[in-house]
């Protein structure tokens, strides 16, 4: 039972698989945590990864991704460290553990339940309504988008670079369902191009410099 609890960080943020995130860990558990997934992953022994669930005020979210720790960026003499690390894997916690310092969580680790690579002419147009956003975000006329394909979980790769809320990327996480998904995310791309179109209008109306960038 031991081995199979997944170490859980309770953060406001809402991590999506294939995600990157860089963590300061300068709290005594959580360093505590880190160093043991590092051990494991050097011994091959216990959990590498951990997981990150969305803490809003007291309430802890059942669904989470696990993050796994690409490396160690910086390490302090007092043993804090940044760490990089990316999304893996989904899961619904169904019991959690605080027999240690930090939260351990039982989980069920879950797919899509379909293909999770969408069909080219879905994957086309979410890319071409991600270009625009950008290039309104960045006032770039050209944004080259490197996607690599297979288009995975494309819904997700689209909605971490962009300004979306928390509660709309914890739905995104909890959908298994990779063209439900991407249909959400164009809407959102949609919705945030009309967005920054209103603030363009008004910010050349008042002589701003317009910098739409968050």
């Amino acid at each position: 039972m031991e081995e199979i609890l997944l170490p859980l960080f309770p953060l406001e943020v809402v991590l999506l698989p294939e995600e990157p995130l860089s963590l300061h860990i300068f709290e005594e558990r959580y360093k505590t945590m880190i160093v043991e997934c590092l051990q494991a992953r050097a011994t091959g022994e216990g959990q590498q990864e951990f997981g990150v669930v969305l803490l809003r005020g007291q309430e802890l979210s059942s669904i989470g991704c696990t993050a796994r720790i690409i490396n160690v960026t910086r390490q302090y003499e007092d043993g804090r460290m940044d760490i990089l690390t990316v999304g893996k894997r989904r899961f619904e916690v169904l019991l959690v553990n605080e027999e240690m310092s930090y939260r351990r969580g039982a989980v069920a680790f879950f797919d899509d339940e379909g293909p999770d690579v969408p069909a080219d002419q879905e994957a086309n147009l979410a890319i071409e309504r991600f270009r625009e956003v950008l290039r309104k975000l960045r006032q770039a006329a050209e944004m080259p988008i490197h996607l690599p394909r297979p288009y995975r979980y494309l819904s997700f790769r689209l909605a971490a670079a962009l300004p979306l809320s928390l509660e709309f990327k914890q739905q995104l996480l909890s959908l298994r369902d990779e063209p439900e998904r991407l249909g959400r995310v164009v809407r959102a791309m949609q919705a945030l191009l009309h967005q920054l179109e209103r603030i363009q209008r008004t910010q050349a109306k008042s002589g701003g410099n317009g910098n739409l960038l968050p």
